[in-house]
């Protein structure tokens, strides 16, 4: 089970995948999807797409994104897949930078000419259709760019080092840095976290979270699949939709972002509450609030994990019940080591703060191209150094303190904004906070700023905010600044990049 095309049943008549659709869902089998796989590797192979090509997928959720993203990694292809909502400079990058061969795009999509279509015929890529029609996945080729003329090759068998793979960070510290998963690389996760949430072919879970995101491939689907159970896929997560499609399919689990949980929490409940094994939160910290909240209404248990693009997505979570699974923390380490290290990369005293690091069979050995951030990104001992502060408890279980490049360093006291957030957060006014470092020009070089959102208009001043942190926590510890503000800027997967949160709002500063 060292690669993708082992690690699921090729002969089970069991559901595989569900599309849901009010008039008629597509249900496919463990057998069917494995065919359909199949056919479209021969596809890619008659088109010329061998080892070592990456293949841009510019496709939502959907069953061509499955089939299209598995059979380019069983013909030992690099699958990309791609935010399809991103601007043409967008996927200009992402494409020059692994010399994509082919970008697939929905059907319909060529004739408009759109920015994947620009992008991939500027550096030479093929441009191929990809849709089902009712019996396969059709691969429509509009251009053959650089394949033209190459003819084909043979259908290939993946070995486990292969690069199955291609994923960039999220870029929060500088130019989005390339990261390479291999197939045991990514069979490694989906085991890890098989067995973290004893996942078994009775499951079914509810993707809400893209494709073309770490959390969503392989939380959301691969993991589910390797363990014999269900996937509904959605195109996109829609909050009036969730719950009939949850109850309808028979939905037993989700995965997702504390924002789409902070949503689900706002949106009105089914009655009865149906039948929730567990829930995962996971790519953003979870306020021990919002934890209780969902245990209260969903009436489940809920995990929260920490993940990486380049740990293939989990490295902790909290254990199922009735093990103790701890609000403010990540938990344990799953299938892999957790050691909370100092700048000389040797392990701390238990309870002292460092920066976590991680080593296990699910991290990558390296970023492409980039010596420089292979060389500080990982110890001469193999951990991976994740740039997260944090310290673990008594028990071991880790609780993250903050982004070590994300701390405020007002005056030379290290100030977390993880705890920042979630003062603001308890305040009853306040729907969302997020607080981040600005410049200081006078002599602490950096104090504090918040974006908050409130639940109702004119439910709190700047002032009244501040008196609360001020209340609750060291008074350096005040933000200086406090915009109240409509919504707080998010990625497409709905995380909250501080960095950004803050360019934001210093640019309105500005404008004043």
């Amino acid at each position: 089970m060292a690669t993708l095309a082992r690690s699921f049943s090729s002969d089970s008549a069991d559901i595989a995948v569900l599309v849901p659709n009010k008039s008629n869902p597509l249900s496919i089998s463990y057998q069917q999807l494995h065919n359909h796989i199949a056919q479209f590797q021969a596809k890619l192979a008659r088109l010329g797409v061998g080892h070592g090509a990456a293949v841009s997928l510019a496709l939502v959720n959907s069953y061509e994104f499955i089939v299209a993203f598995l059979a380019a990694s069983w013909q030992r292809a690099i699958a990309a897949p791609l935010n399809p909502a991103y601007k043409q400079e967008e996927f200009e990058f992402y494409i020059d930078d692994l010399s994509s061969t082919l970008v697939l795009i929905p059907r319909g999509s060529y004739i408009k000419d759109g920015p994947a279509v620009r992008a991939g015929r500027k550096y030479q890529a093929a441009i191929a259709e990809c849709y089902w029609n009712g019996s396969e996945i059709v691969l429509d080729v509009k251009e053959q760019g650089k394949l033209q003329g190459n003819g084909g090759v043979g259908i290939q068998e993946a070995q486990p080092d292969d690069v199955a793979l291609v994923l960039h960070t999220s870029g929060t510290t500088g130019r989005p840095k390339a990261v390479p998963l291999t197939h045991k690389n990514l069979t490694t996760t989906t085991r890890n976290i098989q067995a973290t949430y004893n996942l078994t072919p009775a499951d079914r879970t509810y993707l809400v979270m893209p494709l073309f995101h770490v959390h969503g491939l392989l939380a959301g689907f691969l993991a589910p699949l390797s363990s014999g159970g269900s996937v509904i896929v959605p195109t996109k997560f829609s909050a009036s939709e969730f719950w009939p499609d949850f109850i309808t399919h028979k939905a037993n689990w989700y995965t997702a972002v504390p924002t789409i949980h902070q949503i689900l929490l706002k949106t009105a409940v089914p009655n009865p509450v149906p039948q929730i094994r567990f829930i995962r939160s996971c790519s953003s910290p979870l306020s021990p609030k919002t934890f209780q909240e969902l245990e209260k209404t969903f009436n489940a248990p809920v995990l929260e994990a920490y993940a990486m693009t380049e740990a293939a997505h989990q490295m902790t979570s909290n254990p199922l019940p009735p093990a103790k699974r701890q609000p403010g923390s990540v938990g344990l380490g799953q299938g892999m080591e957790v050691r909370i290290l100092d700048d000389a990369g040797k392990e701390v005293a238990q309870g002292k703060e460092g920066e976590i690091c991680v080593r296990g069979e699910n991290v990558t050995k390296g970023y492409l191209n980039n010596p420089s951030a292979n060389k500080s990104s990982f110890t001469k001992d193999g951990f991976f150094r994740t740039g997260d502060q944090g310290k673990k408890d008594a028990d071991g279980y880790v609780i993250i303190t903050g982004r070590i490049k994300e701390l405020i360093n007002k005056g030379g006291e290290k100030i977390s904004p993880i705890e920042l957030d979630n003062t603001l957060l308890h305040h009853p006014k306040v729907a969302e906070a997020v607080c981040f470092a600005i410049p200081d020009e006078g002599h602490y070089g950096e104090d504090i700023g918040a974006a908050v959102v409130l639940k109702s208009r004119g439910g709190a001043s700047e002032a009244e905010l501040k008196a609360w942190v001020e209340s609750k926590l060291a008074k350096f510890k005040t933000p200086r600044q406090v915009w109240i503000v409509s919504q707080i800027p998010k990625t497409a997967t709905g995380k909250i990049q501080r960095r950004k949160v803050a360019e934001a709002m210093l640019k309105v500063k500005a404008k004043l």
